[in-house]
């Protein structure tokens, strides 16, 4: 899910924003958020496929941002995990067609649901993860 997977990846940069020169494990960051690193680790494969972090195998391995948290934008984070999918999920379900409610209502709620998605990407280009990790 996009919602609770955008706090556990700006978590994650945010870490790796306070800390640019170390390599961070990623049970350290599973640590820090209070998740399973099995969960860490979904995330940051989606992050290192938008090329937005490096990771390096072995005992002092460990994931550091790409570039500098100045150059990253809290949208570009959006757009690592969010993928093809929207922020609110449509039921998989496939409504009756001869409801007159039930032909249309998945593609209203795909043009409205775009339409939210696109209003979180304006407010996320805003701040850059310079910015966020600043804040703390």
């Amino acid at each position: 899910m996009v919602k609770s997977s955008l706090s556990t990846s700006l978590h994650i940069m945010t870490l790796l924003a306070m800390f640019p020169e170390e390599w961070i494990s990623s049970k350290t960051m599973a640590e820090s958020i209070h998740i399973n690193p099995v969960l860490v680790r979904q995330e940051l494969r989606k992050l290192k496929e938008a090329e937005l972090i490096q990771s390096k195998e072995g005992k002092n391995g460990g994931v550091k941002l790409i570039k500098n948290a100045s150059k990253i934008l809290l949208a570009d984070v959006f757009k690592a995990i969010k993928k093809d999918h929207h922020v609110f999920e449509i039921r998989s379900e496939t409504p009756d067609k001869t409801c007159k409610v039930g032909k249309k209502i998945n593609t209203k709620l795909n043009s409205l649901y775009q339409e939210i998605d696109n209003a979180i990407l304006l407010k996320l280009e805003e701040t850059t993860l310079e910015a966020f990790k600043n804040s703390f």
